[in-house]
C-alpha cells in the first residue's frame, strides 16, 4: 500500500481570494497529471496569512468559504485526489461577536470529489514575535481530524498544534484516532535561523510520536513578513526523508509505503541542500521586495544612490530581484559630496545597467536657508542644515515617484534605525526599506558575497570594492564619518543585537564586557529613535526581531534601565 502525496510550496496575496484559489486549482492539475492523491497547501493558503484584521469582517469570511467551494467545484474532476486547503472557518459561536472581535477558525479542509470530507481547526493559537492568532481566531476543540487518502489515514494539523505548549496534544489525539502519518500544514514566518530550527522541531515531534510526518510551508512575501517553503518530511524515526527548496514555488513529490503490516510507513523524496547564510539571505531580500513591488502594482523603483554601502547593496538586490529596466537611480549631490562618491555611483550604474540621473541639492538647499535666515538669526549651524539637506534629498524622491509610478526604496539599515542615524522625512522617506532588518556588520558581508556570486544572473562584481571600502558617511558636513558619533559598528551592532533582539539589560550587557559609555549610550539613542521608527516605511523581517510586528514599545516612554549598581 503506498499513498503518492504532493505538497504545493504557493506564493498567495492575501485578500486576492480568486487568485489564491486559481493557484491551488493549478496545482491540484499539476499534481494530479503526476500521479499524486493527496495534495496538501500552506495553511490559510486561501486568504494569505496576511490578512489580519480582514478577519473580523463577515463579507470577508463569506468570501474565504466561497473560494473553497471554488476550489472543491474546479477540483471535483480530479478522481482520486485529496486536496487540503488553509482557509479561515466561521465560528458558530461567535455568530454574535461585536466588532473587533474573532470570530472565525483557523482551519484546513481535505476536499475530495467536490465535497469537505474532513476540517482541522487550529487549538494552539501563537501569540507573541510577529503572532497574533487569538486576535483573529478562536481555538478549535481540539478533536483530531483524520482522514483517508490513497488507503492510508493522515492525521491533519495546523502549525502550532504539532508542538503544543500547553496539556492537550493534538498529535497523541491523531494517533490515536488512528493516524498512520502526520500531515502538517503551516504558514511560518522566515528568519535566518527559522527553517533549521522548524526542520529540528519537528523531527522530534515524529520521533516522540512514531509517526512519519509531512510539513507544507508557504513561500514569499507579504508586507514585512517573508514565508521560506523549504516543505520537507521526516520518517517516524525523525531523520529526513527528504526537503523542498527555498524560496521557489514548487511541487515536493513524497511517496509514503508501508513497511509490513505493523511497521511505520517509510517516506520517500528527494532532497535540496540547505542554502548557506548569506545566499539564504540575500533571496529572501530579494524575494521580499519583488513581492511587495509586484503585489502592490508598482512597475518600477526608485532609490538615491549616494555612493555609499548601503545604497550600493539596495540597488543591486533591486537589480536581481526586478531586473535592470524596472530600476532606477538618481544622485544628489551636495556641496560636501566627495567626487569619489559621485564617480562610485556613477560607475555602479554602468555596471548593473541601469539609468541614472544626477541633481544637484545646493540651490533648493541654498533656498531653504534663505527663507529660514531671518528664523534662524544668530545660531551657530548644526543638524538642522544636515536634515535640510537629507530633506532636500527626500522631497526629490517624492516628486520622481509622484510623476512617474515609481517606488521610492529607502536605503537605511538595522543599526541606523535602532539609533536613528536618519533623517524623519529625509533619506526615511519612501515606500518600501529593503535592508531594514540587516545590522550594518551584515551589509558589508552581504556586499562581499554578492560581488563573489550572481544567483539571479544579473552580473558579478556588481559594488565597486572602493564603496565597501571606504569609511561610511552620510557627506552632510565636511569631513564626516559614521564613527564620530556612534561606537564601532562590531560594537554597535552586537548591542542592538543583544538589547533589542534578545532584551538584554545594562548590567547583563556590562558584565558581558561592553563599556557602560557604550550601553548607555546606545540604550538611550534606542529609546530616542521610537519617534521615528513608528513613522518608517516597512522592511522584510529577516531576524529573530526586527522593528515592526514583534518591536511595540511606546514612543512616549519614561522608563530608564537603571543599569549596574542600580
Amino acid at each position: 500500500m503506498a499513498l503518492n502525496l504532493c505538497i504545493a510550496q504557493l506564493n498567495p496575496t492575501a485578500g486576492d481570494l480568486p487568485g489564491n484559489a486559481r493557484r491551488i486549482i493549478d496545482a491540484a492539475q499539476a499534481a494530479h497529471a503526476a500521479g499524486a492523491q493527496l495534495l496538501l497547501t500552506p495553511a490559510l493558503s486561501i486568504c494569505g496569512f496576511g490578512a489580519q484584521d480582514l478577519l473580523w469582517r463577515p463579507a470577508f469570511i463569506d468570501a474565504c468559504q466561497a473560494a473553497v467551494q471554488q476550489v472543491a467545484d474546479a477540483t471535483a474532476a480530479l478522481p482520486g485526489l485529496t486536496v487540503v486547503v488553509g482557509h479561515p472557518q466561521p465560528a458558530p459561536q461567535a455568530g454574535g461577536a461585536a466588532p473587533g472581535m474573532a470570530r472565525c477558525h483557523h482551519a484546513a479542509s481535505a476536499i475530495r470529489a467536490g465535497h469537505v470530507v474532513a476540517t482541522a481547526r487550529q487549538q494552539t493559537l501563537p501569540a507573541g514575535q510577529v503572532f497574533d492568532a487569538p486576535r483573529h481566531f478562536l481555538p478549535g476543540d481540539g478533536s483530531p481530524c483524520v482522514f483517508e487518502a490513497g488507503g492510508l489515514r493522515v492525521g491533519l494539523l495546523i502549525g502550532a498544534d504539532a508542538c503544543p505548549t500547553g496539556p492537550a496534544d493534538p498529535v497523541q489525539r491523531a494517533r490515536q484516532a488512528g493516524a498512520q502519518c502526520l500531515a502538517v500544514v503551516d504558514a511560518a514566518p522566515w528568519h535566518a535561523s527559522q527553517a533549521s530550527e522548524q526542520e529540528a522541531r519537528l523531527a522530534r515531534r515524529a520521533q516522540t510520536s512514531g509517526l512519519p510526518l509531512v510539513y507544507a510551508n508557504m513561500t514569499g512575501g507579504q508586507d514585512e513578513l517573508l514565508f521560506g517553503g523549504g516543505a520537507f518530511a521526516v520518517q517516524a524515526d525523525g531523520t529526513l526523508a527528504g526537503r523542498a527548496p527555498a524560496f521557489e514555488d514548487a511541487l515536493f513529490h513524497v511517496q509514503a509505503t508501508a513497511q509490513g503490516s505493523a511497521g511505520p510507513l517509510a517516506l520517500h523524496a528527494s532532497t535540496a541542500a540547505p542554502l548557506p547564510p548569506d545566499e539564504a539571505l540575500w533571496r529572501a531580500l530579494a524575494l521580499g521586495l519583488r513581492d511587495y513591488v509586484r503585489k502592490n502594482g508598482f512597475q518600477s523603483v526608485l532609490l538615491g544612490l549616494s555612493g555609499g554601502i548601503d545604497s550600493a547593496l539596495v540597488l543591486a538586490l533591486a537589480v536581481d530581484a526586478l531586473g535592470a529596466a524596472r530600476v532606477h537611480t538618481v544622485m544628489m549631490p551636495s556641496p560636501y559630496t566627495a567626487a569619489i562618491s559621485l564617480e562610485d555611483a556613477r560607475e555602479m550604474a554602468r555596471r548593473v545597467g541601469v539609468r541614472h540621473d544626477e541633481v544637484a541639492i545646493l540651490p533648493a538647499f541654498d533656498a531653504i536657508r534663505q527663507s529660514l535666515a531671518p528664523l534662524l538669526a544668530g545660531r551657530p549651524e548644526d543638524t538642522t542644515e544636515e536634515n535640510i539637506q537629507a530633506r532636500v534629498r527626500g522631497v526629490l524622491l517624492m516628486a520622481l515617484s509622484n510623476k512617474h509610478g515609481h517606488l521610492v526604496l529607502t536605503t537605511g539599515n538595522k543599526s541606523e534605525y535602532a539609533v536613528g542615524y536618519c533623517t524623519l522625512y529625509g533619506d526615511m522617506c519612501g515606500g518600501f526599506a529593503p535592508i531594514k532588518d540587516v545590522l550594518k556588520t551584515r551589509v558589508f558581508a552581504l556586499a562581499r558575497w554578492r560581488n563573489a556570486h550572481d544567483p539571479f544572473g544579473t552580473g558579478a562584481n556588481p559594488i565597486p570594492e572602493r564603496i565597501i571600502t571606504r569609511p561610511p558617511s552620510a557627506e552632510l558636513r565636511p569631513g564626516q564619518t559614521d564613527q564620530d558619533s556612534l561606537p564601532p559598528y562590531e560594537v554597535l551592532d552586537a548591542l542592538i543585537e543583544a538589547c533589542m533582539e534578545r532584551d538584554q539589560g545594562a548590567a547583563e550587557l556590562v558584565a558581558a564586557g561592553f563599556r557602560p559609555e557604550d550601553v548607555a549610550q546606545v540604550m538611550r539613542l534606542l529609546r530616542l529613535a521610537e519617534y521615528k521608527r513608528h513613522q518608517s516605511a516597512p522592511g522584510p523581517r529577516v531576524s529573530p526581531r526586527a522593528f515592526g510586528k514583534d518591536w511595540r514599545y511606546p514612543v512616549t516612554n519614561a522608563f530608564r534601565d537603571p543599569g549596574p549598581g542600580g
